[in-house]
């Protein structure tokens, strides 16, 4: 089977949590796949790989009013010629700039998330994104959504039938086989929190919480995996006094950040919403206890393999954080509960799953 991937993400970002979805299903594609992959040759980027796969490169220069509609006809002609049996995007645009419902073949949409139609007036105030999305939703012939409650969300949002859409969840490919290496990890006790800030990841939350622990535990300090704080951020960790407990590692190697979970008293997560979450997955198979949020998708991953709160209550994940660091035989339980969840997910499943919907549409 002939699988096309438009790399419009590609275009987009380096790097990031669709890359790697990507990577990991084009990787565990049978060996008689043939993956295509289209995308533009300036980047310096990880490319999946297969021992079939093709990848079609267009090499952007200037002036754009000449290379930007060149890559659309060059993108186009593979579209054609390539003669693939399904086609899966990698977003909700392609790099032919036709609509997703122009196909010459089957297409498969992954929706990660309802972001940006949930928290509009931060994440896509002009619903640009939306009508992508909501387009390509509609354009296409099956639907994966990574979780239960992101397929409930898309159904709220836009009426599409229930029957096109196939849930097939996330996986991790960090585990504690690869913490074990020279890279520094604080002396002292910590929590740990990992990527994106924006506003609905709650990022405040646990600075106020973890001021309040700080008065009882002054020992205890927060590693933050992620990009460099921003000015608010550094005003809200000085008005709090957490200067000196909090540190940012930045950007990490996956050995690194395994590391970093493994040694960390608990891994935390108080994101007000996720479309599946990936890093609860790899705290647990890296071994160390989870505190998470209780909403949306993220207990349909962890079960009851982590220390959930709720949100809407004020102090819900302060109480969350003492319950760790108070009840050590607890934090060994959820730990060994987070090993064997872990165990339900892998991207060689999430392959396989996605390989039988292919075949289904032919």
């Amino acid at each position: 089977m002939r699988v096309l991937y438009d790399g419009f993400i590609y275009a987009a970002q380096a790097s990031g949590g669709i890359n790697r979805y990507f990577a990991n299903i084009i990787k565990h594609l049978p060996p008689d796949f043939v993956p295509i992959l289209t995308t533009k040759k300036n980047r310096t980027l990880n490319y999946p790989e297969h021992p079939a796969l093709k990848i079609y490169k267009f090499p952007v220069f200037r002036p754009g009013r000449i290379s930007v509609p060149l890559g659309k006809f060059y993108f186009r002609a593979v579209d054609k010629f390539a003669r693939p049996d399904v086609i899966h995007p990698t977003y909700y645009s392609k790099l032919t700039g036709e609509k997703i419902s122009f196909r010459r073949c089957p297409l498969v949409i992954t929706v990660h998330d309802m972001i940006h139609e949930i928290f509009s007036d931060t994440m896509d105030p002009y619903g640009v994104i939306a009508r992508e999305k909501k387009e390509a939703i509609l354009g296409s012939d099956v639907v994966i959504c990574v979780s239960e409650s992101t397929k409930a969300d898309l159904l709220n949002i836009i009426n599409i039938p229930s029957e096109r859409i196939t849930v097939i969840h996330h996986a991790s490919e960090i585990d504690a086989a690869i913490s074990y290496g020279d890279e520094a990890v604080p002396d002292q006790p910590y929590f740990l929190y990992v990527g994106s800030r924006a506003h609905y990841k709650n990022f405040d939350g646990l600075c106020r919480a973890l001021a309040t622990i700080i008065e009882s535990r002054p020992d205890i300090m927060l590693c933050v995996v992620g990009s460099p704080f921003n000015s608010k951020e550094l005003k809200l960790i000085g008005e709090l006094g957490l200067s000196s407990v909090i540190e940012n590692y930045g950007e990490v190697t996956d050995g690194q950040l395994a590391k970093l979970y493994r040694g960390s008293v608990a891994f935390v997560y108080p994101s007000l919403y996720e479309g599946f979450g990936i890093p609860p997955l790899e705290a647990m198979a890296c071994g160390t206890a989870v505190i998470a949020a209780n909403c949306s998708s993220i207990p349909e991953v962890v079960g009851d393999a982590a220390v959930l709160f709720e949100p809407s209550e004020t102090d819900g994940l302060t109480e969350a954080l003492f319950f760790v660091l108070n009840h050590p035989a607890k934090r060994s339980l959820f730990i060994s509960k987070g090993y064997e969840r872990a165990k339900n997910f892998s991207w060689k499943k999430t392959a396989m799953q996605t390989v039988q919907l292919y075949r289904s549409l032919l």
